[in-house]
């Protein structure tokens, strides 16, 4: 059968954009011609374009008009505007983490730090509405890139509840290195959140994923999220801190560590940290204890590959892992870090999904139960751990 041609639009010129765009390279079962970029600032789009010898456009409503689907990798303030724009134009939609959030009042002088987090979870419920009203009402889908779901230790955790329909009694997983590489994150207005925000919705909605698909494994329905206890911390800003020089310590008004507690709707808990602290490289994990068996998911760092370097200087040309930070001695070398950590397999499911209607494991319901459950532990933080219900949202 020959291959149904989709064109791909990538609205962004920046971090998500270069692993869009190279993840777009591996999809096999689709054939995939990237229409264009289209970014704000026409040096960054210009050089991102000619890079890649895709082209530019000046304009949001031109590149969405010359799309099937529509990659969402700008930053998460403007997460809301451009992927209703996309979907009232019948595009699938493709957006990064997370979906959206609260960006403040739209004043200069906003402060992350003293706003009510009672504001914000019903701002960021009235986003995800919105969002999900849009998406009811188009020809086109929305497809959350979160990466994680589509990791393959996590797919083969999905197999394993499937075919054994165990229980999840409990999960703690974690996201955590040495700072984030955008220079809109550490600005609540323009990054919704700190580390809660930027790494927690990592091992939550992977947590979150595997609760839905012991649900509707077992009984035809998700397992949702009930309620959160979160505490919340801004280690780099405490006037304690000593700034050795090896973590990122530049934030506004943003949180560096948070710890949430969920508890799900059947009583099941689990435990994610995100953390700005961690030294040595990325270190994602979960894992998952359940009635009839144990799994550890490693995305990163994993030791399919580990390699020592005696001289920084001999591995200068060679990527190791993301933000180890040193390639002397021994590191957990990556062989192909896209591939273990989900990006590939996301977009060959979310192309093929946009093609043939085959089904997709991370979608809207999912991308709401991760952003309610992340501005209900931020008001739980503010109420020193107080248990805090999460909002149910679904579209109307």
């Amino acid at each position: 059968m020959k291959k149904k041609t989709l064109r791909a639009g990538i609205v962004g010129s920046g971090f998500a954009a270069n692993f869009h765009y190279d993840a777009l390279t591996r999809v096999h079962g689709v054939e995939v011609e990237v229409a264009g970029v289209y970014s704000p600032t026409p040096e960054r789009r210009a050089a991102f374009a000619k890079e890649r010898e895709i082209p530019a456009f000046e304009s949001l409503e031109g590149l969405l008009d010359a799309s099937d689907v529509v990659h969402v990798c700008s930053p998460p303030v403007t997460h809301e505007p451009v992927t209703i724009a996309a979907l009232e134009r019948g595009k699938w939609t493709i957006v990064e983490k997370p979906l959206t959030g609260y960006f403040g009042d739209g004043s200069d002088d906003f402060n992350g730090d003293s706003f009510p987090r009672k504001r914000a979870l019903d701002e960021a419920a009235a986003s995800l509405l919105r969002i999900l009203e849009a998406e009811a009402k188009s020809a086109g889908k929305l497809l959350y890139a979160e990466n994680w779901v589509y990791a393959p230790a996590i797919q083969k955790e999905r197999e394993i509840l499937e075919k054994t329909g165990g229980q999840i009694l409990w999960m703690h997983g974690e996201e955590a290195h040495s700072g984030s590489h955008s220079p809109s994150y550490g600005h609540w207005k323009l990054a919704g959140g700190g580390s809660l925000m930027g790494k927690g919705c990592h091992p939550l909605t992977a947590a979150l994923y595997l609760k839905h698909v012991e649900g509707n494994a077992r009984d035809g329905r998700p397992i949702r999220p009930a309620t959160v206890s979160a505490r919340t911390h801004a280690v780099t800003r405490t006037p304690g801190f000593r700034d050795a020089g090896h973590v990122r310590a530049n934030y506004t008004d943003i949180e560096d560590f948070a710890m949430v507690h969920v508890v799900f709707e059947d009583g099941m808990p689990a435990d994610i940290f995100a953390s700005e602290l961690v030294l040595g490289g990325v270190h994602n994990w979960l894992e998952v204890n359940a009635n009839n068996h144990r799994a550890i998911c490693n995305i990163n760092p994993n030791t399919a590959m580990q390699t020592y370097n005696p001289a920084e200087t001999q591995f200068k040309d060679i990527y190791v892992v993301e933000k180890i930070g040193t390639k002397q001695g021994w590191a957990p070398t990556s062989p192909d870090e896209h591939w273990f950590t989900g990006y590939q397999h996301e977009m060959e499911a979310f192309y093929a999904n946009a093609a043939y209607g085959t089904p997709i494991q991370s979608d809207s319901r999912l991308a709401a139960d991760c952003i309610a459950t992340i501005y209900a532990s931020y008001l739980s933080a503010e109420q020193k751990g107080a248990e805090v219900e999460v909002p149910i949202l679904d579209r109307k």
